[in-house]
């Protein structure tokens, strides 16, 4: 449950989505793309009921559930002065519960097997969307209709107040990260008073407690009837049974007032203005932003193809110039940002430290300027359709979920009427000419642009918008046209219960050996058109035994800094070209190289591929500047709450020397990041990344026939060098003899970010399934006692949560809990009081606690594997732990089997009275509520872990 901010396009998220994470590293100059290429289309039939209620309906059967996904077309851009932040307000409020459903609507999808279960809100629109199994649709319709229908009756001042709370409280976290106040800024400046779009989602702290019961009442009369939705229902459905079940659930909900949209109001700003603010951040970050064309326009999507070319990819303009040529930021982006009545284009530059910004800016301009005047090339232009399309194609994967085919679906239905208007903006974009894309770069770049410097320094906290009385509600009556159906559910019954449910599918592992050694394990998935690679070695971060903090991170970040043939650059280009995501990485016991490809580029994709593994460059000038960006990280990550308590709780619990106590992040430190030499990469990659030992794991649209040839043409001369290196696991650790508390000074926080961790068993462990039960009880799931507690109960925190990641060695366990800085005492009470009587059996585990999180780990697993990347992360695991290839059966079968009596036996893994707290917050607010606690011995340090001497 979130409110969205910035809004996003469907077309520049599956932009943003194909462009995610290291995005690749060429490997032949001639790799050219294929010539034909698979269509890919979301069909789909719709029709509407008496009641105004517009269905959706897109068959995909591929796995046995259904994405439902409701639309209410009412977003922050339709509040009035006074009411800012109602439509947010709401969707959490229709989360709490309704008139025939006492508790959390959580509860019932949790007990079937849900996934991608949320909801959120932006300026146009509140959307909530859940998958569920075939056999569960009724449950999920009967929910969604509930609090359509019968929600009011159930609103009471008590719900009123517990999510007002929790709502305060996503507005604290969301300023308390660094920058987190710039974006309430930004739609301050970019939009006068009185525009739709001039307050932010979450809206204002003095009309968040203004609100009164009536208020919201009249509220959701006003915007949420079925003829102001649109309802998707995408999966193993057909148009038949969607009319029957739809017309059965909603159709005898009167519609509502017909409300009027605000007109399209672009905006486009006459002057351009500029601002400096100050943060405690380490490094100045620019924000420039226009206002531009809404969504459903050529020229927004005209502008997405802009913005790829200026900013939007490794090899763009803004990256050649300032990223790599004048080393002037560490990081830069142009993204489109499109929304109903207009959008946003937005650079972004996080500045090098000891660089002016002025200078950055100027530097920004040119490029913006030439790019203007010149148009891009030919060959930009092509790279850009084509990750446009990658992303798209990608995206359609997923039926549910962010940015899934249900979710594209009802975009379009909502915003612009046409459920297939994403065909439009395909086809806007496949037809685009460079002039076109000039054109729409002068027409809507020009002057109007505002400019936030972010400056290190003090935090100023950001004034609320003033509070103002609002003007009665003024509602239409609605539209006779509208008529209903008799109904056909007895409510009183409650909820309807779902008593069988499909079988877990999971797809077989085909395996093959390569000459050079390497095992492969391929899993065959022909939904869309594209193969993805993982290529699984040892190592990790644990292989910095004996070398500088963070090598094994960065060498593997900088496989795709240039490889072959070709220089950082031109491997992007190529990567880029053929509409394929390369990336590397290291993880705490292991390290992977990863492809995405599409299936008519799988050969030239996969030379490109070949380089990365086994002939990256580790050019000079790259590591230079890498390490740089990588210093800045760093200290960014020492800005950053979670992140730097992720830095220094896990040596605290291992203790110096162990493999394990390094910050979780990888990043290693600045000094040793510094002193790396390229013999230091060239090192670590001619020991770690050898063919043998490895597993490349295979999943996506091909055969283990048509796939080994290729593989074999590729990697199968590849040869290791000198003895493999022994992996072992890490030695186990004693538990401190008490708890220890370990404070960091955030100063001007307005949250207390909390830590509890220990050691617990080896992912390798017998107990391990039994002990992640345990801890899905206590903290693993949005309906666990801590969460129920923190959030639900003291409205104190927008989540809190626990788990323990998987690894060879023993594990860490963590709660986590970010909290209002004035309840940092009596919240860690809360905390240490749920670890303490869960794990002594005080308040052992219930019958139905553990049938809930059997239920969500066993009955989700149908829905679990709708894409390739899940499918590769399990068989990851399999490869990584040694597990067997029936693995998700037998945990399956196990978890069915476990009783609360073996759960309660797991809780007591955990030893409150050993515990290691990390408090990240306001020094001057937290030191005396925590110390009051007497919890154990309390020490402040700062964000290396090192203790502060008192002044």
């Amino acid at each position: 449950m979130n409110a969205a901010m910035p809004r996003t396009a469907l077309l520049t998220l599956a932009l943003s989505a194909a462009l995610g994470g290291f995005v690749g590293v060429p490997l032949v100059a001639e790799a050219k793309p294929a010539a034909a290429a698979a269509s890919v289309d979301i069909p789909y039939e719709e029709f509407t009921l008496p009641n105004g209620l517009r269905v959706v309906v897109h068959t995909d059967r591929k796995a046995p559930i259904v994405a439902v996904n409701i639309w209410y077309h009412v977003g922050a851009k339709d509040e009035p002065a006074g009411r800012t932040g109602f439509a947010h307000l709401f969707e959490h409020l229709m989360f709490q519960r309704s008139e025939n459903h006492s508790g959390e609507f959580f509860e019932p999808f949790k007990q079937v097997g849900a996934t991608d279960q949320n909801g959120t809100t932006n300026t146009d629109r509140t959307n909530y969307f859940q998958n569920v199994p075939t056999t569960a649709l009724d449950m999920a319709l009967w929910m969604e209709s509930d609090r359509m229908g019968h929600l009011v009756g159930a609103i009471d001042q008590a719900a009123l107040d517990e999510q007002r709370g929790v709502v305060q409280n996503e507005k604290r976290q969301g300023e308390n990260q660094p920058y987190g106040q710039v974006w309430d800024k930004l739609t301050r400046a970019m939009y006068p008073a009185g525009h739709p779009y001039h307050h932010g989602v979450i809206g204002s702290m003095n009309d968040l407690n203004a609100a009164s019961l009536d208020d919201v009442k009249t509220w959701f009369h006003t915007w949420y009837g079925p003829n102001n939705a649109v309802l998707v229902l995408a999966g193993d459905i057909d148009l038949a049974t969607a009319k029957e079940k739809a017309a059965r659930y909603f159709g005898d909900i009167p519609a509502g007032p017909s409300m009027a949209q605000p007109a399209v109001n672009v905006g486009q700003r006459a002057a351009s203005t500029r601002e400096v603010m100050s943060d405690k951040v380490p490094q100045a970050r620019i924000y420039r932003a226009w206002n531009v064309a809404q969504v459903g326009t050529t020229d927004i999507d005209q502008l997405d193809l802009f913005s790829y070319v200026l900013g939007g990819a490794k090899s763009s303009r803004l990256d050649q110039r300032l990223l790599h040529n004048d080393k002037l930021v560490d990081n830069i982006s142009a993204m489109t940002d499109a929304s109903q009545l207009g959008s946003n284009f937005l650079i972004i530059a996080t500045v090098k430290q000891g660089v002016d910004p002025a200078r950055v800016e100027k530097a920004i301009d040119e490029e913006l300027k030439r790019l203007i005047a010149e148009g891009p090339t030919a060959d930009e232009l092509e790279r850009a359709k084509v990750q446009s399309r990658a992303g798209f194609v990608r995206g359609i994967e997923r039926i549910g979920g962010f940015g899934g085919k249900a979710d594209a679906l009802a975009q379009c239905a909502v915003y612009e009427g046409n459920p297939g208007c994403f065909r439009t903006s395909l086809a806007n974009v496949d037809v685009a000419t460079a002039a076109d894309v000039k054109a729409a770069g002068a027409k809507w770049l020009g002057v109007g642009d505002h400019t936030i410097v972010v400056e290190p320094g003090e935090r100023v906290a950001l004034a609320e918008l003033p509070s103002v009385k609002p003007a009665p509600f003024n509602v239409p009556a609605v539209d006779p046209k509208y008529t209903t159906l008799p109904s056909q559910v007895d409510r009183s019954a409650g909820v309807p219960k779902t008593t069988s449910f499909p079988e877990l599918k999971f797809p077989q592992l085909q395996r093959a050996t390569l000459k050079n050694g390497t095992k492969v394990v391929l899993a065959e998935r022909h939904d869309i058109p594209v193969v993805q690679f993982s290529y699984e070695f040892p190592g990790g971060f644990t292989a910095d035994q004996g070398r500088k903090p963070g090598t094994a991170n960065f060498t593997m970040g900088m496989l795709d800094e240039g490889a072959g043939q070709l220089g950082s650059l031109a491997f992007a280009d190529a990567v880029e070209r053929l509409g394929a995501s390369v990336n590397a990485g290291a993880s705490l016991d292991g390290s992977s190289v990863y492809l995405s490809a599409l299936k008519e580029n799988l050969a030239p994709s996969l030379a490109l591929y070949a380089d990365v593994v086994r002939a990256p460059r580790f050019d000079q000038n790259e590591i230079d500047r890498i390490k740089a960006t990588w210093i800045a990280g760093i200290q960014q990550e020492k800005a950053q709450p979670n992140a730097v308590a992720m830095r220094v709780l896990p040596p605290l619990l291992y203790g110096a020397g162990h493999p394990y106590a390094i910050p979780f992040t990888g990043s290693g430190n600045e000094a040793a990041i510094q002193s790396l030499t390229r013999e230091d990469l060239t090192s670590f990659h001619k020991q770690w990344l050898r063919p043998e030992g490895a597993t490349l794991i295979v999943v996506g649209d091909t055969t283990l026939k048509d796939i080994v040839p290729l593989l074999e043409r590729s990697f199968g001369d590849w040869k290791g060098e000198g003895a493999a290196p022994k992996v072992q696991a890490p030695n186990n650790v004693d538990r401190p003899q008490t708890a220890r508390v370990f404070l960091i000074d955030q100063p001007g926080a307005v949250q207390a970010n909390l830590f509890a961790g220990e050691v617990a068993p080896s992912t390798m462990d017998p107990g391990t399934t039994r002990f992640d039960i345990a801890n899905g009880v206590l903290g693993g799931d949005f309906t666990s006692r801590l969460n129920m507690n923190l959030r639900e109960d003291k409205h104190w925190s927008y989540g809190a949560r626990s788990s323990a990641s998987n690894a060879l060695g023993q594990r860490p366990w963590m709660a986590v809990a970010p909290v209002q800085i004035d309840k940092t005492g009596e919240a860690m009470k809360e905390m240490n009081a749920e670890i303490s009587q869960f794990a002594s059996g005080q308040r052992p585990p219930t019958d139905a606690e553990v049938s809930r999180i059997r239920n969500i780990q066993t009955l989700s697993l149908p829905g679990a594997y709708e894409t390739a990347s899940a499918v590769m992360s399990t068989i990851g695991g399999i490869v990584r732990y040694g597990r067997p290839d029936d693995y998700v059966f037998k945990r399956k079968a196990e978890i069915e089997a476990m009783t609360p009596a073996q759960v309660a036996e797991a809780a007591k893994t955990l030893d409150p009275s050993k515990l290691t707290w990390v408090v990240v917050g306001d020094l001057k607010q937290t030191e005396a509520p925590v110390r009051a606690l007497k919890l154990g011995e309390v020490t402040v340090i700062d964000a290396d872990g090192k203790p502060v001497e008192k002044k």
